[in-house]
């Protein structure tokens, strides 16, 4: 058994201090008694969390998820290890469909592995497209829209986990239907330019969540409350991503308060994420970045370079919440939307000992996947 002491930790009914967490490949639980010589991690007065689980992200460190590499899928999940992901959804692109096909093979190719690598474990595929509203495609390529096709979906469903889709471009909502009675993929709506009608619709249909909240999608007005105003009026989960340029900061207080429990935190981060200013790709498209920004040659926003762990750090920074409702957005929230709340997403014990331990503006000093430390500084 290994211990961590001298931090505070992070439980599912509160921060706990004065006692240690005992743990190997699973969570123990709580203790007084240390036995002597046993292995002990000091983590001199910072805090001690579960596993942070990035359910967006596309590529980091000069990789992409789309392009079907296994090599990169194993780039991606060290860099982000550095970031107290211990979890995560490579994401896909509208891209083409063998392109499609081949970035699901390689996530095949090395998921059962990830699980014991020095990388964040990968938990499935989510596919952001291609069933998109080319009027709210962002930075993916209209030429490999397609219309809404539950077969293709259900070819892959081993293999993913969430879907984003615009929901009124399946007609009769028969793909959702289909979907959400024959599997347990997580259902978004995203990239899309419904009515709030519609939405409300789809929501009954089996859309269960929303792809980047306020971003690509009809926007909340008071005479047209579109796809924001569904997701904030229904009891579906969402997504944002706090980085404070894709949505205003002043909003992620508003934005907590309603969704509470079904809020997550994800990155949205491309191959530039980690990398420096300069010129890369998305979905075969140039983009440019400049400190926080990516975008297209023509301006358009093009996903993100944000690390998880300055997504809780910006939550925090912006609003009164306490850490371990912040901490809830990148674990347990995340967790349970996805179905993997049985072994991930809170130090229960019993639980996967997917550990980070971090300071007050969360720089990350430890993370633990599986009771071994997988990164440290």
């Amino acid at each position: 058994m290994k211990y961590i002491a001298g931090g505070k930790i992070i439980m599912p009914d509160g921060i706990v201090t004065g006692r240690a967490l005992a743990y190997n490949e699973k969570i123990a639980g709580l203790t007084d008694d240390i036995p002597s010589g046993a292995e002990v991690i000091d983590a001199e007065g910072r805090f001690v969390s579960p596993g942070f689980i990035d359910i967006h992200v596309h590529g980091y460190m000069g990789e992409d998820v789309s392009d079907g590499k296994a090599e990169g899928l194993k780039v991606i999940a060290g860099g982000i290890i550095e970031n107290g992901v211990t979890s995560f959804l490579p994401t896909t692109m509208t891209v083409s469909e063998g392109e499609i096909n081949a970035a699901f093979d390689s996530v095949r190719s090395v998921k059962e592995k990830s699980r014991s690598w020095k990388g964040a474990e990968i938990l499935g595929v989510h596919a952001e497209g291609p069933f998109i509203n080319p009027s709210k495609k962002g930075a993916q390529a209209a030429e490999n829209i397609k219309k809404p096709n539950a077969a293709f979906i259900m070819k892959n469903a081993d293999i993913i986990k969430s879907l984003t889709m615009a929901p009124e471009t399946d007609d009769d909502h028969a793909c959702i239907k289909h979907l959400a009675a024959k599997t347990d993929i997580l259902l978004s709506m995203g990239h899309t330019d419904a009515t709030f009608e519609e939405a409300m619709s789809a929501v009954e249909d089996g859309i269960g969540h929303a792809t980047h909240l306020f971003n690509a999608m009809s926007a909340l007005a008071h005479r047209n409350p579109g796809v924001v105003g569904a997701v904030l009026a229904s009891d579906i989960s969402c997504e944002i991503i706090a980085d404070t340029f894709h949505i205003h900061p002043g909003l992620f207080s508003i934005v907590a308060g309603l969704k509470q429990k079904k809020l997550v935190l994800v990155t949205d981060c491309t191959r530039a994420g980690g990398m420096p200013d300069g010129e890369y790709s998305l979905g075969g498209q140039p983009i440019f970045l400049k400190g926080i920004e990516c975008r297209l040659a023509d301006g358009t926003i093009a996903g993100s370079v944000l690390r998880l762990n300055k997504a809780v750090d910006n939550m925090l920074k912006h609003t009164e919440l306490p850490y371990e409702a912040v901490i809830d957005m990148v674990t347990i929230n995340a967790a349970r939307i996805i179905h993997e709340d049985g072994r991930l997403g809170s130090l229960g014990a019993g639980k996967d000992a997917d550990i980070v331990i971090f300071d007050d503006e969360i720089n990350i000093y430890r993370t633990i996947k599986g009771g071994r430390t997988v990164y440290t500084v």
